[in-house]
């Protein structure tokens, strides 16, 4: 349920579509559906503008499709699940036709019913062993409305190629930059564009990399200002976080 679903909802009662009764039949669902081993927040989008989302690790796949059920409960709506394998995609593909499955970013979405999308996300990546990270925010991204470019391999080790992507990089309403080794990339794109740049530690690099805690001390302590940290491999808080911003701006 979100505010627009609510309003036809109220619209469709002052019509005389929908009985009161009927009506608040509908609304008595929410704003949570008790599953017994889950309680899923179905007034979540309502007040936030941002659905729950499925974290598949530590839940079995008939678990992720009940909860699937629930929140399809509510059409229109947005279905995201993350960290998903592909034996949770097989338990809930057929429950719509929409339902997509991205073996890089190990997501599973369905994106919600929507007009034109609500602002432009360059997903941009150090290099390639980062893409799955990126893949996971393209995916929720996309889920939550916006339209997605990604600028893949664009490191700071050839600084050529960044500079090479300047109008790419500049034609976005937000930037989620993705890097691990050192993590300099996002300080560098952040010197080179106005939009807001969401940063995105990742694992990826060896020993003193720290699984991924260099690169986020070093966008933490970037001398180019404003730029938001996420945590590390965190694709999906990038893109919830891209997704508000793009939302207050539309």
């Amino acid at each position: 349920m979100d505010a627009e679903r609510l309003a036809a909802l109220l619209d469709a009662v002052a019509r005389g579509d929908v009985t009161p009764i009927e009506a608040g039949e509908f609304i008595s669902r929410l704003p949570v559906s008790d599953l017994d081993f889950a309680r899923i927040d179905t007034h979540r989008e309502l007040r936030t503008g941002l659905p729950e989302v499925i974290y598949c690790p530590g839940k079995t796949p008939g678990q992720v499709r009940s909860i699937a059920i629930a929140m399809l409960a509510n059409p229109g709506g947005a279905l995201v699940a993350t960290r998903a394998d592909p034996e949770h995609f097989a338990a809930v593909h057929d429950l719509s036709d929409g339902i997509r499955y991205d073996e890089i970013g190990r997501t599973i979405v369905l994106r919600a019913a929507s007009g034109a999308p609500i602002g432009l996300v360059a997903v941009v990546t150090a290099g390639t062993a980062d893409l799955p990270v990126a893949h996971e925010a393209m995916a929720v991204a996309e889920a939550l409305g916006a339209k997605v470019e990604r600028i893949a391999d664009i490191g700071v080790a050839g600084l050529h190629r960044t500079l090479a992507a300047q109008s790419d990089l500049r034609a976005a309403d937000v930037l989620i930059v993705v890097a691990g080794m050192e993590g300099a990339l996002p300080s560098v794109i952040a010197g080179l564009v106005s939009s807001p740049v969401i940063a995105v530690p990742t694992s990826v690099g060896y020993g003193a990399s720290f699984g991924g805690l260099a690169a986020l001390l070093a966008m933490l302590n970037s001398c180019a200002p404003g730029i938001a940290v996420v945590n590390i491999d965190n694709g999906f808080g990038a893109a919830a976080l891209a997704a508000r911003i793009l939302k207050m701006k539309s």
